[in-house]
Order: C-alpha cells, then sequence, then structure tokens
C-alpha cells in the first residue's frame, strides 16, 4: 500500500501511470539491497531514483527529496548548477509514462526506496520536458 501511496504522489503531479512489472523490478532490486542498505543503482533498463534514510522513510519523502533539486536544474543551458538534479529530471521526464516502486526496511534498520521509470529518462542532450511553460505545477505539493 505504501508503494502505491509514493507511485500515486507522482502520478498525480507528473500524470504517470503505474505499472505493475516495473514495481516488481523495483521491489526485486530493494530485496537484493536488504542486507547492505548501500545505494547502488541497478544499471538496468529503466529510470532509476534511489532514496535511503537512517530510519523509516516515508515515500512522500523520498520524492520531496528528489523534486527539491528543481532549483539546481537550469532549463536554458539543460544543465544542473551548483549540485544534484537528475533525481528531479527523471521525475518530470515527460517521455516517462510508466512508474514502479517500491521500499524495503534494511537489516539495521535504515530504509531503501527506488522508483523506476520507463522509459527512462535523463538522456544526454535531451530536455526533461518540451518548454518551461509545460514544466509539472504543484510539484511541491506531494
Amino acid at each position: 500500500m505504501m508503494m502505491f501511496k509514493i507511485s500515486l504522489a507522482i502520478v498525480c503531479v507528473i500524470g504517470l501511470a503505474t505499472d505493475a512489472k516495473v514495481a516488481s523490478y523495483a521491489r526485486n532490486y530493494v530485496e537484493k539491497l536488504k542486507g547492505s542498505c548501500k545505494l547502488v543503482h541497478s544499471g538496468g533498463n529503466y529510470g532509476e531514483n534511489l532514496a535511503w534514510g537512517s530510519r523509516d522513510l516515508s515515500g512522500t519523502a523520498a520524492v520531496n527529496m528528489w523534486v527539491a533539486e528543481k532549483p539546481k536544474y537550469d532549463y536554458n543551458s539543460n544543465s544542473c548548477v551548483g549540485g544534484e538534479c537528475r533525481h528531479y529530471t527523471q521525475v518530470v521526464w515527460s517521455n516517462s509514462v510508466h512508474l514502479g516502486c517500491a521500499k524495503v526496511r534494511c537489516n539495521n534498520g535504515a530504509t531503501i526506496i527506488s522508483c523506476n521509470y520507463d522509459p527512462p529518462g535523463n538522456y544526454v542532450n535531451q530536455r526533461p520536458y518540451l518548454s518551461v511553460i509545460q514544466e509539472p505545477l504543484g510539484i511541491y505539493n506531494v
């Protein structure tokens, strides 16, 4: 249920559709991270955002961490300025239409959340959306 709420938070803002196959991929992968509890990207065919918390981490908190990178994305230069922004750009990537998320509590009590996007985003020399006018509204209200 929690992962549905995470997915719903992103879907309501961005317009993605939740996808059982992508969610299953996310679930299988976070289960593999349960022992080490280290954020290591899966390297699969999906776009992927990972979040980590030393205790329980909500899906909303994970999404908020990713979209908090928005001020570091410069649309004109299509680049990150002053820090990481690629989690944000994946969340708002307009060509990504399917989403699946999963959460696991690690053996040490920490939490890892993975959201996967199909097709993936963050392609070099491509913008996440066509113009600033098309920028998703209400992104901070998840």
